[in-house]
């Protein structure tokens, strides 16, 4: 018992870290440090704790409370004058909706880091007329003026149309709405003809039984899986993917602007590319009946499921059919009884005639997704918000998209690809270690888990905090389980994914927490993923017995890739919000069903539970009586009436207000 607590009294979470961090900044005031000087003065010696360390390193620069004085140096921040702070948004961009006067011009923005209108010179609109959205550049703020002085950089259209408003967003986060013209240009001068010699370098799958499964709107098809029986009786089956580094090759203009972009970016009604079309929708894409070049992972599986052999080569194939997710689903659905008595019928599904190999595939990818459970996999199986848009981008339904049997068909498939990648590479003895992007998740941080338990013990449910890690995802994937179907569901889900670090891209291999794989990473989408090129290249490179790559150069390029993925989700984010604001516009007034998400000083946050759009019931609606935030309990409470409402409480509301602007929405309580 002794050895136990003392163990435990020697934890160090990431409260203490940021305090002792914030002790050491302050003593070494005036003066430089790195990360190195940090780890080994505070003696972490876990490869977990340097993680976290980098990352609380990470969240004060970001807050300013230490600046970075040259590359990898870093000094306590000096106090910020109120010169200092408007010197430190010029040459800033911003988006808003411009306002033309006779005299003046000015651009309104939301932004939180710029309070007041932007100013403009009337020869610096660069034709933009009020109401236009457009992205300004902040050139100056002279002293005791009220207002920065701004130039237009674009002008993206008329405030409220669907395409200016998705432009906007992009611009919002910094990210590319436009293709450079130069950049399609090298595309279409690249040939879609595959030569011979290039032929006979590579395995033929041509005639073995191929296909593609992807949403019903894909057009980026970037990977395909192939199957037949082999005379041992065992399963052959081949995960192919684009071979875009074929087509694009290192430093080419085609190749900075991927890098540059990192990832494609899905908003609600659109794919904003990160190759260009040809590349991505024509000559990479997977499509049937074409001659296409693959790198592949061919595995040989028994009937247990076990992988008996694999094999990483460059090969040729040509997909027998384009599969949607819904016509696997259907079909899988009729061979196992799960059709719902509306849709039982003998009429031929769409695609039957390969009905064997497919039940074949979905057989062996649940014993794999079995596996990956038992080992300590966590399953985030989240419902999807999706809209149907009408031409003109109008939102005219929502629906909710969950992941079924056919999505985890794909799913389990691509994960063992990219687990047989990371391993082939980093499951070697140390001294042989490749520089090498891994894909990573840390544990979740003991601080955040313990808030989560305390959390939903309100809900009545419990959560075990220690323990091994399987121990921990066992209560986790158990949690999971329980809250399905409950109106708190979604608000939990969302509380554990909060619980949880963030995964990312790195050269340091912690493993994958969330995952449960030691080794893992990205090599399945390299048409629409930056970091899955940069794998692709290095296999190569070390397949051929290469030397080992710049650790320095690859980690920069995984940092890189990690915060334009953020902003790529937090873009797709303000998307999905914009659409449902828009789509609850048309039913102002309306009654729903909701369930209360959040309880702040200012009021409840209430979610409609057919939709998931979100809105705020303003403290100041809460008319009779007057009501006390209870921070400790997750609720409001009346001070006359001891009314409370708490979280996760079904309520009905009335779409009150809808601002489009500002991507809110405000509800009112039904009695």
């Amino acid at each position: 018992m002794r050895k136990s607590s003392e163990k435990k009294s020697k934890r160090i979470t990431k409260r203490m870290l940021t305090a002792a961090m914030s002790d050491m900044f302050q003593e070494h005031e005036g003066k430089s440090i790195n990360l190195n000087l940090i780890i080994n003065e505070l003696r972490l010696k876990t490869h977990p704790l340097k993680m976290l360390a980098a990352d609380i390193l990470s969240e004060m620069l970001e807050e300013g409370y230490i600046e970075e004085v040259r590359r990898g140096q870093y000094q306590l921040a000096a106090p910020v004058t109120v010169e200092e702070e408007e010197e430190s948004i010029v040459g800033k961009t911003f988006v808003g909706t411009l306002r033309v006067e006779k005299n003046y011009a000015f651009l309104q923005t939301n932004s939180k880091e710029v309070t007041c209108d932007i100013f403009i010179p009337k020869d610096k609109l660069k034709g933009g007329k009020s109401g236009d959205k457009a992205v300004v550049k902040i050139v100056d703020w002279p002293g005791r003026a009220k207002n920065p002085i701004g130039n237009v950089i674009d002008i993206l259209g008329k405030s409220g149309n669907n395409d200016v408003e998705m432009h906007a967003i992009l611009a919002e986060y910094g990210l590319p709405y436009v293709y450079p013209q130069a950049v399609e240009a090298a595309a279409r001068q690249i040939s879609d003809a595959i030569p011979a010699e290039e032929i006979a370098r590579r395995e033929d799958f041509r005639d073995v039984l191929t296909f593609t499964i992807d949403p019903i709107d894909a057009k980026d098809f970037d990977d395909a899986l192939s199957i037949r029986q082999l005379k041992s009786g065992q399963w052959e089956i081949g995960v192919h993917i684009a071979d875009v580094t074929h087509y694009v090759s290192e430093g080419s203009i085609i190749d900075r602007e991927a890098e540059q972009r990192g990832t494609s970016v899905y908003l609600v009604d659109r794919t904003v590319p990160m190759l260009p079309e040809r590349l991505c929708n024509y000559i990479c894409s997977l499509r049937p009946n074409e001659d296409k070049l693959c790198f592949s992972v061919i595995v040989h599986m028994n009937e247990k499921g076990q992988v008996r052999y694999h094999k990483i080569v460059r090969t040729i194939i040509n997909s027998n059919r384009r599969f949607c997710y819904e016509e696997v689903q259907a079909i899988i659905e009729r061979q196992l009884g799960m059709e719902k008595p509306s849709a039982q019928s003998k009429e031929p599904l769409p695609g039957e005639e390969y009905t064997n190999q497919l039940m074949v595939l979905h057989r062996m990818a649940q014993i794999l997704r079995t596996e990956r459970f038992a080992n300590g996999s966590v399953n985030f199986d989240r419902v999807e918000v999706r809209f149907d848009i009408d031409s003109e981008g109008h939102p005219v339904s929502v629906h909710l998209k969950e992941q079924k049997e056919a999505n985890q068909l794909i799913e389990e498939f691509m994960l063992l690809a990219n687990r047989i990648v990371a391993e082939e590479i980093g499951k070697v003895p140390s001294k042989q270690q490749k520089t090498f992007p891994y894909r990573i998740h840390d544990v979740p941080d003991p601080e955040r888990l313990e808030s989560m338990a305390h959390f939903i013990m309100k809900f009545g449910y419990k959560l075990k905090t220690n323990g091994s890690k399987e121990v921990i995802s066992a209560s986790i994937n158990k949690l999971l389980h329980d809250v399905r179907g409950k109106a708190e569901q979604n608000l939990i889900e969302t509380i554990s994914l909060k619980a949880m670090q963030k995964a990312r891209y790195s050269t340091e291999n912690i493993g994958h927490y969330g995952l449960a794989f030691d080794y893992y990473t990205h090599f399945t989408s390299p048409i629409r993923r930056y970091p899955d090129m940069m794998v692709h290249r290095l296999l190569t490179r070390y397949l051929a017995g290469g030397r080992s790559a710049s650790k320095s150069k690859y980690e920069e390029l995984c940092d890189h890739a990690s915060a334009m993925e953020q902003l790529a989700a937090a873009a797709e984010r303000a998307s999905i919000k914009y659409k449902q604001v828009e789509y609850m516009m048309d039913r102002r007034g309306q009654v729903f069903d909701a369930v209360i998400s959040g309880v702040t000083e200012w009021g409840l946050y209430a979610e409609i539970e057919d939709n998931k759009c979100e809105g705020l019931i303003p403290m100041r609606d809460l008319n009779d009586d007057y009501y006390e935030f209870d921070e400790k309990n997750y609720c409001l409470v009346g001070r006359r009436t001891h009314h409370r409402y708490v979280l996760g409480e079904k309520v009905k509301v009335e779409v009150a207000r809808c601002d489009l602007e500002k991507k809110q929405l405000d509800f009112a309580l039904v009695e």
